[in-house]
C-alpha cells in the first residue's frame, strides 16, 4: 500500500482547482445561438414540456443522471461527528467515485443540521433536482429514521451507504463463501459484533437471503444484545436473543459466521478456533480488523476470512456496489432502491466471481489463473467488468418488482452504453496502477537528470507503484532534486560513468559482445557502448539487475529504438515490434498502434503491428475489434499502401479467423459503424463499435493521437511497447509527469506478469 502522508494529502486537494470535482458544460456554447438555446429564449420550451409532464425532466436535463451526496457530518469515516464543513472532502470525494466508476454526475451537499425531522424536511425539499440521493455518514440511530422517511416521502432512490453498502457487499460474500464450505445459509449460526447502522442492516440482509432470525446472536460493546437487559434502542431489541449467553467469547462456540463491524483486536484466536468446522470471519473494522489476517489464518486452515482492506484476499468494499446501484436505479428510473434491488446486486457480484478473471487482474496478485475459491470470494474493486454486471441486474430487479418507470428492452444495447461509459476516464490507468502497487518492480529511469522524469520516479516511488533506480551523477541528480523541492532520499542512484561495481560495466559490455560477436561487434566497442545510458540501463534489465527500463527521448528522430532491439531483441514469434498509444476519450477507449516504431511499413509489418495490438487489446481486458486504415476502402485504390494493408488484413484473416479485423478502410468508416455496414455488409465488423485502429504508417499513427490529445479530445497512455523480450519503454523527457508515471506503471507490470510467466506472456 502507499504512503499517504498529510502534506502529499493537503497537496492533493490544493493544487490547480480546490477540491476533486467541477461542472462541465455538455453541450454547445461558443456561439450567441448556442447560448440563445441553452438560456433565454429557447431554455422555455423544455420548461412548458416538463411543467405538462414532469417525467419529461429525464429527457431535458441532467436528473436522470443525478446523485446528491449528502450528510451532516455527525459520523464522518473515522472521524465521527465532525461537522459538515469539514465532512466536504470526504462528501466530494463520494462525488468523484460516483462519477468515475459509474459516470454519474454528483452533487455534494453538506446540511449543518443534525434535528431528524428538519433535516428529512431540508432533503425532501432539493429532491427534484437529483434523479437518486445517496445519504453518507449520517449517525445511528437517526439514520435509520431519516432513510425510512426520505424513502417515503420521496419519488426517487434514496440510500443510506453506510447501512447497505457493507451490507450489499458482505451478503455477496457470505453467499460464496457458504458455496466453498458447503452449508446452507438457513443451517448456519451467525455472530454479529457491533450493533450499528451497517450491523443491522447487514444482518437483516442475511435474514432475508435465508439466515434464520433465531440462529443470530449480536453484540455491543456491553456484550451479547439479550432479552433481559433494559438498555436497548429499538434497532439493538430487533436482535435480542434468549439464549443463556453474555460473552463474545461465548456467542462464538460453535458459531459459523462471525461478522465483525466494531473494533480491533477484539476477537482472540482461541474464540476462531472454538467455531463450527470451516468456518466464516469477516472481520471488517478498518484499518485493523477484529482480529488480524495471520493470527486468523494461523488458527485453523479452514476457515475463510475477509477484511475491509485491500492489501488482504477477499476485501469487503463498498465501492463493488454503490455506483453501479445508483446507476441502474436512474437507469431504470426507480422510484426507489427496494429490498429485491439489493438482492440483485448481491447475486450479480457474487456471480461475477466465478466468472473467469481478466488477465491483467491476475498479474495484479501474481498467480496465472486466479479464480473463485477461499481467497477469492468477490471481484476486485478495478474489475471492468462490475458496472455491466450489477447495474442491468439491479435495473431488472426494479422491474421485475413494479418500481421501475422507464422499462429497459434492449439488454444489449443497455450493457454497450454501459461499456462506453467506462472509456470517458482514467479507469483502466487506475486498475494498471492499483496491480502495479501489488509487485512493485525496479525501474531504472535512464534520464534521471531531467526535471519530468526525475519527479515522474519520485511520484512513481511515493505511489508504491516502482522502485526507481535512477540512472545520472549522484551530485547532479541531488541539486535537481533540491531545487525542484522533492525528496529522493531512500531512491538509488547509479553513476554508469563512475559505477562503484566498475566490473559491471565490463560485465555488461562482454554480455552484449557474445550476443553480437557474429555481427561484428567486438568487445572493446561494447565496452564503449555502456557509457551511453540507454545501452547501460538496458542492459541492467537484460542481465536482471533491474526488472525494467523507462528511457527519455529528445525528439522523433531517436536510436532508442533500435538499441532496444539490439540489446533486448524481439520476441521469437515477431519480426518486428511497435509501440501502442491507449487513449480515453468520452466515446470510449481507443488502441491506436504504431505510434512510433515502423515509418513505412509493409505487409508483413503491418501483420506483425496488428498480431502486437491484439495481444494488446486483450492484455488490457477489452475485446479488440480492429480497423486496419488508410485512405482506401476495400479495394478502391490501387497504390502500394492500400495493397499493404489489404494483404496484412488477409493475413490476419487466415491466422485469427474468429477475430473481429477488417479493412482497408478510411477512418469516417472505420468509426461510423451504420454508415459501414450498410456501404460495406460484407465486413467482418458487422455491428460492432471499434476500438483498435491500426494505422498504415507511422506519420498517420503519430499525428492522430497527437491531434486528439492537444484537441482535448482524450488522455492518453504509452507509447506502450510490444512485441520486446524484456520490459524496456521510451518516451518523450518533456511529456507531462504523469505520462511518465503512467508508462513507467506499465512498465513495472510488464515486468511483474514476466517474472509470473517465465517470460512466456505474450503481450
Amino acid at each position: 500500500m502507499s504512503t499517504v502522508t498529510k502534506e502529499a494529502a493537503l497537496e492533493y486537494h490544493r493544487q490547480g482547482k480546490p477540491g476533486k470535482i467541477e461542472v462541465v458544460p455538455t453541450k454547445p456554447y461558443s456561439t450567441q445561438h448556442d447560448l440563445a438555446l441553452a438560456y433565454s429564449p429557447g431554455v422555455a420550451y423544455p420548461c412548458k414540456e416538463i411543467e405538462e409532464n414532469p417525467r419529461d425532466a429525464y429527457e431535458y436535463t441532467d436528473k436522470g443522471n443525478l446523485v446528491a451526496v449528502i450528510s451532516n457530518g455527525t459520523a464522518v469515516l473515522g472521524l465521527g461527528d465532525i461537522g459538515p464543513l469539514a465532512g466536504k472532502p470526504v462528501m466530494e470525494g463520494k462525488a468523484l467515485l460516483f462519477k468515475i466508476f459509474a459516470g454519474l454526475d454528483c452533487f455534494d451537499i453538506e446540511v449543518a443540521e443534525k434535528d431528524p425531522d428538519k433535516f428529512v424536511q431540508i432533503v425532501k425539499a432539493i429532491s427534484p433536482t437529483f434523479g437518486g440521493i445517496n445519504l453518507e455518514d449520517i449517525k445511528a440511530p437517526e439514520c435509520f429514521e431519516i432513510e425510512r422517511r426520505l424513502k417515503e416521502e420521496c419519488d426517487i432512490p434514496v440510500m443510506h451507504d453506510d447501512q447497505h453498502g457493507t451490507a450489499i457487499i458482505s451478503a455477496a460474500g457470505l453467499l460464496n463463501a457458504l458455496e466453498i464450505q458447503g452449508k446452507k445459509i438457513e443451517e448456519i449460526s451467525l455472530v454479529v459484533n457491533g450493533a450499528g447502522a451497517a450491523a443491522v442492516s447487514c444482518t437483516r440482509l442475511y435474514i432475508a437471503l435465508g439466515v434464520r432470525k433465531e440462529n443470530v446472536v449480536m453484540c455491543d460493546s456491553k456484550g451479547v444484545l439479550t432479552t433481559s437487559r433494559t438498555d436497548l434502542n429499538q434497532q439493538k431489541r430487533e436482535f435480542a436473543t434468549d439464549k443463556p449467553i453474555t460473552t463474545l467469547a461465548e456467542a462464538m462456540k460453535g458459531a459459523d459466521v462471525f461478522l465483525g463491524l466494531s473494533v480491533k483486536d477484539v476477537v482472540t484466536t482461541e474464540m476462531v478456533q472454538s467455531m463450527a468446522p470451516k468456518p466464516i470471519v469477516f472481520a471488517l473494522a478498518n484499518p485493523d480488523p477484529e482480529i488480524s489476517y495471520e493470527k486468523a489464518m494461523e488458527s485453523r486452515p479452514d476457515l475463510i476470512f475477509a477484511t475491509g482492506r485491500s492489501d488482504y484476499p477477499n476485501q469487503i468494499n463498498n465501492v463493488l456496489g454503490f455506483p453501479y446501484i445508483f446507476r441502474g436505479a436512474l437507469d431504470s428510473e426507480a422510484t426507489v432502491i427496494n429490498e429485491d434491488m439489493k438482492l440483485s446486486a448481491v447475486r450479480a457480484i457474487a456471480d461475477l466471481a466465478k466468472k473467469p478473471v481478466p488477465t491483467i487482474v491476475n498479474a495484479a496478485y501474481n498467480m496465472t489463473d486466479l479464480k473463485f475459491g477461499r481467497d477469492y470470494i468477490l471481484p476486485k474493486p478495478l474489475d471492468p467488468r462490475l458496472l455491466t454486471a450489477v447495474a442491468p441486474a439491479v435495473a431488472l430487479g426494479a422491474m421485475e418488482s413494479g418500481v421501475s418507470r422507464r422499462p429497459i428492452t434492449d439488454w444489449e444495447a443497455y450493457k454497450e452504453k454501459l461499456r462506453k461509459l467506462m472509456g470517458y476516464d482514467n479507469k483502466l490507468t487506475r486498475r494498471l496502477a492499483e496491480e502495479a502497487k501489488a509487485h512493485p518492480k525496479r525501474v531504472v529511469f535512464g534520464e534521471a537528470n531531467t526535471d519530468n522524469m526525475l519527479k515522474a520516479a519520485v511520484m512513481g516511488y511515493k505511489e508504491g507503484i516502482l522502485v526507481p533506480v535512477l540512472l545520472g551523477n549522484e551530485e547532479m541528480i541531488q541539486k535537481r532534486a533540491d531545487r525542484l523541492g522533492i525528496d529522493i532520499s531512500g531512491i538509488e542512484i547509479v553513476n554508469l560513468r563512475h559505477d562503484r561495481e566498475d566490473n559491471r560495466r565490463r560485465r555488461y559490455a562482454r554480455k552484449l559482445a557474445e550476443k553480437h560477436q557474429r555481427k561484428g561487434l567486438t568487445p572493446a566497442e561494447a565496452l564503449e557502448k555502456m557509457f551511453d545510458r540507454n545501452y547501460f540501463g538496458m542492459m541492467m534489465v537484460e542481465t536482471g539487475d533491474a526488472d525494467a527500463f523507462l528511457g527519455g527521448t529528445y525528439s522523433a528522430v531517436n536510436k532508442t529504438d533500435r538499441i532496444a532491439e539490439e540489446v533486448v531483441g524481439i520476441r521469437p514469434s515477431y519480426n518486428h515490434f511497435a509501440t501502442l498509444h491507449i487513449i480515453s476519450t468520452k466515446r470510449g477507449t481507443f488502441f491506436i498502434a504504431d505510434t512510433q516504431i515502423n515509418k513505412n511499413p509493409d505487409a508483413d509489418t503491418l501483420t506483425d503491428i496488428a498480431r502486437l495490438t491484439r495481444n494488446s487489446v486483450e492484455y488490457f481486458a477489452h475485446d479488440p475489434v480492429i480497423a486496419m486504415l488508410s485512405y482506401s476502402n476495400f479495394g478502391s485504390a490501387t497504390e502500394k499502401e492500400p495493397e499493404n494493408v489489404r494483404n496484412a488484413v488477409a493475413k490476419m484473416h487466415e491466422l485469427y479467423p474468429d477475430l473481429a479485423i477488417d479493412g482497408e478502410m478510411a477512418l469516417n468508416v472505420a468509426l461510423n459503424k451504420e454508415v459501414r455496414d450498410e456501404t460495406y455488409p460484407f465486413n467482418r465488423l458487422k455491428g460492432k463499435d471499434v476500438n483498435t485502429l491500426i494505422f498504415p504508417n507511422l506519420a498517420s499513427a503519430s499525428t492522430a493521437y497527437r491531434m486528439m490529445l492537444e484537441m482535448g479530445l482524450g488522455e492518453a497512455i504509452g507509447p506502450i511497447q510490444m512485441g520486446l523480450n524484456k520490459p524496456v519503454h521510451f518516451i518523450a523527457v518533456n511529456a507531462p509527469v504523469r505520462d511518465i508515471v503512467n508508462l513507467a506503471t506499465i512498465a513495472s507490470l510488464d515486468a511483474a506478469v514476466l517474472e509470473r510467466t517465465g517470460g512466456t506472456q505474450d503481450k
